[in-house]
Parts: C-alpha cells; sequence; structure tokens
C-alpha cells in the first residue's frame, strides 16, 4: 500500500507534536505484541510520559509508517522528529545508555542503592530463580512513575549490581537512583506467593479536604496548585491562584524537584 498524502501529513503531525512518539502494536496499557511490550517498558524506565499510536486499528497507518521510516517493522520510535530505529535497536541503545542520551537524560556517578530483603523474600527469591538457565539473573527496575517490578533475564553492559540478605540483583543506573532504601517482602496474594516491594523515595500522593487547602493558602507555604478540570469548569468556578493544567504545564512540573509539593484539584 503506498503512502498516501493524508497518512504522510498524519505521520508527520504526530512526529513533530510529540518529543517522544512511539507507533506500537496496541496501547502503553495493553501492548500487542512482544517487541511492542518491550520497547514499552524500556521507555518507562527512562521517562513517564510519551505519546503511542496504534497501527492495528489503522490499516493505511500500519502501512505507510513503514514506508515513511523506510524500516520493515513495528514498533517505531521517534525522538524529536528523529527515527532512532525497532525493539532490537532500542534495546541496544538503552543497554549502552545511548537512548537515555538522546532523550536528555543526565545521570552522574550512581553508587549501589542499600537494599532491605526480608528472610521470607530472600527465601522465596532464591527458589524463584534456583531454576533459571546459565544466563539468567534477577533484575530490579524502578521506572520513572516509580513502579517496581522484578524479572529474570541476561546481563545488560551497563547493570550495576546489588547482594542483599545473599540475593543478587541487577539493575540499570536510573533504578539504581531511585532505589536506595526499597525493602523487598513476600506477601501472600489471589494468585499466590509474590512480592511487595516498598519504596520510599516515590512520590507520595494524600488526598486533602477543603479544609486543609485552606489552611496550606493561608500558611503562604510555597506549592504548586493545577487545576486538572476543563476551561468550562473553571469559567464556573475558579480558586485563586491556581493554574489549569495544559501540555507545557505538565513538562514543566516534569523538571521539577522531585520534593516539590503538588496540590491537584
Amino acid at each position: 500500500m503506498a503512502l498516501d498524502a493524508p497518512t504522510r501529513e498524519r505521520i508527520d503531525s504526530l512526529v513533530a507534536s510529540n518529543d517522544v512518539m512511539l507507533f506500537m502494536k496496541g496501547n502503553h496499557d495493553a501492548p500487542q505484541c512482544g517487541f511492542s511490550a518491550t520497547v514499552i517498558r524500556i521507555l518507562d524506565t527512562l521517562i513517564p510520559d510519551y505519546a503511542t499510536v496504534d497501527v492495528l486499528s489503522d490499516p493505511a497507518l500500519r502501512e505507510g509508517i513503514k514506508e515513511y521510516s523506510e524500516w520493515p517493522t513495528i514498533p517505531q520510535l521517534y525522538v524529536k522528529g528523529e527515527f532512532i530505529g525497532g525493539c532490537d535497536i532500542i534495546q541496544e541503545l538503552f543497554e549502552s545508555g545511548e537512548l537515555r542520551k538522546q532523550l536528555g537524560i543526565e545521570i552522574g556517578a550512581v553508587a549501589p542503592p542499600e537494599l532491605t530483603i526480608t528472610a521470607a523474600a530472600a527465601e522465596g527469591l532464591r527458589g524463584a530463580t534456583a531454576d533459571a538457565g546459565p544466563d539468567q539473573v534477577l533484575h530490579l527496575v524502578v521506572n520513572a512513575r516509580y513502579q517496581s517490578s522484578l524479572f529474570l533475564g541476561p546481563v545488560s553492559d551497563n547493570s550495576i549490581e546489588v547482594v542483599a540478605n545473599g540475593v543478587a540483583f541487577r539493575m540499570d543506573p536510573l533504578t539504581a537512583s531511585r532505589a536506595n532504601g526499597i525493602t523487598i517482602d513476600a506477601v501472600d496474594t489471589p494468585q499466590g506467593r509474590g512480592f511487595r516491594i516498598d519504596n520510599p523515595n516515590a512520590p507520595q500522593v494524600h488526598t486533602m479536604s477543603v479544609a486543609q487547602l485552606r489552611d496550606r493558602l493561608a500558611s503562604g507555604e510555597p506549592f504548586e496548585f493545577m487545576d486538572v478540570r476543563t476551561s468550562d469548569e473553571r469559567q464556573k468556578a475558579c480558586i485563586e491562584g491556581s493554574k489549569q493544567m495544559t501540555e507545557e504545564e505538565a513538562r514543566r512540573l516534569e523538571a521539577l524537584p522531585r520534593d516539590t509539593p503538588i496540590v491537584f484539584i
């Protein structure tokens, strides 16, 4: 199928209007192929937000993006208008640290984090890894949204090893920078024995009453005050000092220090 002008214009617009644009099978929450799921996991490790488009729902886009990029497979990643590649290339760039640089993420030297592994968790993790192949090691990942996960996989060149309570973990440098103080414990779930990962570095979210907000505003203590409602809702009622959430404001908030207090309406 040839790339027609409307499809080319649509792809041009998607690539130009999103700093990070992933053409994939499925969507972020439900990838429809293993390659798309792998790229989602990598991007989630690096950045909290990015745009995706499901090519399965649009045959013209599915074929058109291949001609547009001169690349035969899906997924395809663009960063600031530049085509990066498919799953294999993205994996290589991630493991070498080059993808992090292309995304503008700078980190200095990272010390191995301190982890606390309970006796029950250590026993369970040793049992879970007992039958792993010789090239499979235990990885800990803390993504850009501070969601944590454990999985078995091969060792990557830039990974950091941490041993806690006799259990060896591998993690990428960004995870290491987010993982200090993590506690891993064994828990019983409806699906069976599992692990709970508590990270003190994760942003804390709490509800706030109207009275508490009034007191916070009266205190004069600085904080970011964001209104996520629509423009029509703000016209009906708006609290003085709040800002409407926009894409520009979202990017500004992402660049703030992690300990910045933010209140959302």
